[in-house]
């Protein structure tokens, strides 16, 4: 399981390494922008009320499962584009751009529509007094408005991270992240006529940001003379559904995926709901945080599944390989680091959410949680990446239902909630700690699936 790097100088390591750091630093600055919008949301809500904060934990936990589903359906893109250009297919690549906006806009109004009419079934399942329960509704109709801006910007961001133009994307996401702090501001206090919202006024916000996001992100993509050559904005095409189907295939897979390892954390929040508002408020405030810090590893996957993609594209089997491989030192390394900081920075970073004394004390224990499973999350988050650049998309989904429904979900239950032990159940830390459980076995599981397909396609290299 070396990937060859035992083959490989130390200066060819270290130059892989840079070229892959410098495509995933803008992409880790802004997929760190877009979760910090959630850090916003949480942070701003947290000091209107313990109700505002759990209301906007519900929310968004609804909200984070159907956005990310779909974005990783939305990923298919990235293995495609990059295949195309590393075989040279320049020609190919602004029509797959297009008909990329064209699906992103129905995955979109699709996850808007499931947002807005899953309401009433959400509503069954709460037992929370009514004004949280009508604060977090609002909250997901403002965020599904969103959703269509949303995918779009997903499907740009694929066309223009795959073309090896991340800075973009960075910078776009960083604008919104702004934009996002005066919108919150201005919808939960209610300022120029506007209705106060309180907590729910950060849904509203974020589907918003979603739409300038989209907006942003196209007119930079029309106007820098780099993406001129490939044409996405020189007509405008009618959408195929034969390409949609192509990619679906490729698609739905990481899709179930990306909605396996969210509905973990999302199912969770709602079954720590009956516990109380302040399991459900400390147990979002470090979810929220874990979300933030797992940009690094989610970063260097996406600039992952692009280097792998151009490599295969061109044939290249042995150094595609040798990229995985740097891919997965490169993000033990970071992991590592980030670990031990979580550890030694566990109270200063709860008492960012909350002033409740409550609050704090069990958001910290949980941080401990949170810092353990850094590296078997980073190892799994970025085998994934490389499996996508090959197109490997089936298995992994398969090794993330067992791990995160089987192990982190059931295992959670079992130590959460149930009687079912000789003690007495763990409460939220018993998720935490299951959560600890599947992500080892799936680190573990796909490195074995990476290495074993990394290696049957070295005859095929054209080195």
């Amino acid at each position: 399981m070396l990937f060859e790097l035992n083959r490989a100088s130390r200066a060819e390591t270290v130059q892989e390494a840079g070229r892959l750091t410098r495509l995933a630093l803008p992409m880790m600055v802004a997929q760190i922008a877009q979760v910090g919008t959630g850090f916003v949301d949480t942070v701003m809500a947290g000091h209107v009320g313990t109700d505002d904060l759990a209301a906007v934990s519900l929310g968004s936990s609804v909200f984070v499962t159907v956005y990310v589903t779909l974005m990783g359906v939305v990923t298919a893109l990235n293995p495609i584009i990059a295949h195309h250009f590393g075989a040279g297919e320049h020609d190919r690549i602004g029509e797959t751009g297009r008909q990329g906006l064209w699906f992103g806009l129905l995955l979109g109004l699709f996850g808007m529509l499931l947002m807005l009419l899953g309401q009433p079934l959400l509503r069954q399942w709460l037992d929370l007094p009514a004004h949280v329960e009508d604060m977090t509704m609002l909250y997901i109709t403002g965020a599904a408005l969103g959703m269509p801006g949303a995918m779009m910007h997903r499907a740009l961001h694929a066309y223009a991270s795959s073309l090896n133009r991340p800075r973009a994307i960075m910078v776009v996401s960083l604008l919104a992240l702004a934009l996002n702090v005066p919108l919150n501001y201005i919808l939960i206090h209610g300022l120029f006529g506007l209705p106060a919202l309180g907590g729910a006024g950060c849904g509203w916000a974020t589907g918003l940001v979603f739409w300038f996001n989209c907006a942003a992100l196209f007119a930079y993509i029309a106007w820098n003379r780099h993406f001129h050559p490939y044409g996405l904005t020189t007509r405008l095409s009618r959408p195929d559904w034969g390409r949609y189907l192509a990619f679906l295939k490729l698609g739905l897979p990481i899709g179930l995926s990306f909605f396996m390892e969210v509905s973990l954390f999302s199912f969770i929040a709602l079954l720590v709901a009956k516990l109380g508002t302040l399991v459900v408020a400390s147990h979002q405030a470090v979810l929220n945080f874990s979300s933030l810090v797992y940009m690094v590893p989610q970063s260097i996957a996406t600039a992952l599944t692009v280097r792998v993609g151009q490599e295969v594209g061109a044939g290249r089997y042995h150094r595609a390989r040798f990229v995985s491989g740097v891919g997965l030192a490169t993000g033990l390394a970071g992991a590592a680091v980030m670990m031990v900081l979580i550890l030694l920075g566990r109270h200063q970073v709860i008492a960012m959410y909350s002033a409740d004394p409550a609050v704090q004390a069990l958001g910290a224990g949980l941080l401990i949680f949170a810092a353990t499973y850094q590296l078997t999350d980073a190892i799994q988050t970025i085998a994934s990446g490389a499996l996508r650049g090959y197109k490997l998309t089936t298995v992994p989904m398969v090794i993330h239902v067992v791990a995160f429904w089987g192990l982190g979900l059931g295992l959670g239950i079992v130590l959460g909630l149930s009687d079912w032990l000789p003690f007495s159940p763990m409460g939220v830390q018993g998720f935490w700690a299951a959560l600890v459980v599947s992500l080892t076995a799936a680190a573990f599981m796909l490195v074995w699936y990476l290495a074993r397909e990394s290696r049957r396609r070295l005859h095929r290299s054209v080195e």
